[in-house]
Parts: C-alpha cells; sequence; structure tokens
C-alpha cells in the first residue's frame, strides 16, 4: 500500500467496517477480460482469515467465469463524504474500504449451504431464518476464505 499513513491493520477496526458495508464487489477475469458483479454477502473471521459468503442463481455468466477461473478479487467500501475546499485542486472524498483476494469455493454440502445462507441472512438483516434443505439446494454458495486482505481509511 503506497499511502501507509492511510493502512489499518487493527482487526477490530477492519471488522467494523466489514460489519457495516452490505455490498462489496467481485472482480474476476473472462479470458483476460475484467468483469466485475455487485454482491450482498455474509461473512465470518477466524484464525486471521476472512471467509465471505454469496449467493446466486444456478447459471449465469458470474458462475461460468468463477468456474472457469475461480482467482478473484474482492472490494467493499464505505464512510464516502466529499470533502469541500475554497481551492478546487484540494477536493477529495473521505472512505474506507477493504479489498481482498483468494480463490472461490463453490458450496456442495446443503448443511454448509444453510450455514452460508445464514451467515448472508445474519449479516444483512440480522437475523438467522429456518432454511431448509430445499431452499438451500435451490440457490447456488459460494464462499471467499482470504487471509490476504487489506484496509485503507481517508478520513477528513
Amino acid at each position: 500500500m503506497r499511502r501507509k499513513d492511510r493502512e489499518i491493520t487493527d482487526i477490530c477496526a477492519i471488522l467494523e467496517l466489514v460489519s457495516e458495508c452490505k455490498v462489496c464487489r467481485l472482480a474476476m477475469t473472462d479470458g483476460g477480460v475484467p468483469y466485475i458483479v455487485p454482491l450482498n454477502y455474509g461473512y465470518e473471521y477466524a484464525d486471521g482469515a476472512l471467509t465471505f459468503y454469496f449467493h446466486s442463481a444456478k447459471e449465469g455468466r458470474k458462475l461460468e467465469i468463477l468456474k472457469k477461473n475461480p482467482t478473484v478479487c474482492l472490494e467493499l467500501d464505505g464512510r464516502g463524504q466529499l470533502v469541500e475546499d475554497a481551492n478546487p485542486c484540494a477536493y477529495g472524498y473521505t472512505f474506507a474500504s477493504v479489498i481482498g483476494t483468494g480463490n472461490v469455493e463453490f458450496i456442495e454440502y446443503t448443511e454448509e449451504k444453510i450455514y452460508a445462507l445464514n451467515r448472508i441472512m445474519k449479516h444483512q438483516a440480522g437475523i438467522e431464518a429456518p432454511f431448509t434443505a430445499s431452499m438451500a439446494d435451490a440457490v447456488c454458495l459460494y464462499k471467499l476464505t482470504t487471509n490476504d486482505f487489506t484496509c485503507k481509511i481517508r478520513a477528513k
């Protein structure tokens, strides 16, 4: 990271940001061409690694790409606000962001799918739900576990 003065290494501060955000962007490559999608997510932190959980339909371009090349980059950001100044060259924007890389893994087993769905529900809605096997098996679930992540904050 070029701006070390903006780097955040305190895991509690990083997890606070991950908790605040509800949408991330998942970037992948399709034959050398970048492709990025916004996704809702659930997450957990254990043993120095962040695991993000995602769900989607069982088919589509995103899944085709991930099956060919599971290497991805995840980005989430928040706390954005315009910083004004009398000098137009001094305008800026506050932000906080997390970026991580790794490989997506598809979740195959029903119990793990239900677990993943509940991580998503807990993060997005603050609840866990009584998912059934048929509910879990009706969607595609996948996860990104990364210990290669950084956090950067630009305050006012």
